[in-house]
């Protein structure tokens, strides 16, 4: 005999599995898409202007009426230029460097030990013993990826400044998570304003001072990047993920998510044909699973584990 509503119950979880799912998959292709473009005849500058400008198209009909005060609020613009901005300019250029795995470690990976570290040093949010303890496979896998490249030579040096952009730009997406979280703004409202705000800011500085290729680039790779990062990557799978952890909760979307970095490294050797070495297998492994550490819930302290 079924128990009334099981059914509703067990169709809510596969729905929120599934919108789960779609958005890891669909930040797995940010990885992959983003690496595309990077070995495209697109500049950074280029990406960077294509997602602002098909985001802006796509969210200013729903950004007529923001609430009042919202332009003349300096947090919203800090959070629009440190997330909004800054990371998708250090991303987008440190692809042009750094293969995709790297980026699935250094910027996806590195969220759940970023973000506790520095809700810690901005806000004063200390970190549990789990986000702690991820400190360790994380610093190993990130040992693991950087102590190849450290050779003399030119095409490590470029890697390596790759690995710094995407790492500067995890740096920016976590201190925008921190803040956000912290003052409390709803998350719709950021995504409008993130876009807007920085379209505006970024457009005349791109159109008048910055390099540009998309004349050198084909149709087809400039639809690409301008779709898959202006609207999946930046409004489809926000949406999936906030779908998600209204059904499942924030703890079992977390864990889902640390899968990012394995996916987009192991999806890049066939579709983009980078080397996977053992020392990046190791990266990765290692990473993920600090990852997965960082986002497993703490049981309560002071009740006994369940004996079988």
């Amino acid at each position: 005999m079924s128990v009334p509503g099981e059914g509703s119950v067990r169709g809510e979880a596969i729905g929120g599995y599934a919108a789960a799912l779609g958005a890891v998959l669909l930040w797995a292709g940010f990885v992959l898409v983003s690496r595309m473009g990077g070995r495209s005849a697109l500049t950074g500058w280029d990406i960077v202007a294509l997602r602002m400008g098909v985001a802006t198209l796509v969210l200013l009909p729903f950004s007529m009426r923001l609430p009042a005060g919202t332009w003349r609020d300096p947090r919203l613009w800090t959070l629009a230029m440190v997330g909004g901005l800054a990371s998708q300019i250090f991303v987008y250029c440190g692809f042009k460097y750094a293969p995709a795995a790297h980026g699935g470690i250094l910027f996806s990976g590195m969220q759940p030990f970023l973000i506790p570290l520095l809700g810690w040093l901005l806000v004063g949010s200390r970190p549990d013993r789990a986000r702690l303890l991820a400190l360790i496979p994380i610093a190993a896998g990130v040992l693991c990826l950087a102590l190849p490249l450290l050779q003399a030579s030119e095409e490590h040096a470029s890697v390596l400044l790759g690995d710094a952009l995407l790492l500067g730009s995890g740096i920016a997406w976590a201190c925008y998570s921190v803040l956000a979280r912290a003052w409390g703004y709803d998350v719709w409202l950021l995504t409008r304003f993130m876009a807007i705000a920085g379209c505006a800011a970024y457009l005349p500085v791109y159109l008048l001072l910055l390099p540009k290729a998309l004349d050198s680039a084909p149709l087809s790779a400039i639809l690409l990047q301008g779709l898959y990062q202006g609207l999946g990557a930046s409004i489809v799978a926000m949406a999936l993920f906030l779908r998600a952890v209204a059904l499942i909760g924030p703890e079992r979307t977390g864990v889902l998510t640390t899968f990012v970095p394995v996916l987009s490294g192991l999806a890049a050797v066939p579709l983009l044909d980078e080397p996977l070495t053992p020392s990046l297998i190791a990266g990765l492994v290692l990473v993920s699973a600090g990852a997965l550490l960082a986002t497993r819930p703490m049981r309560p302290p002071g009740r006994a584990s369940p004996r079988a």
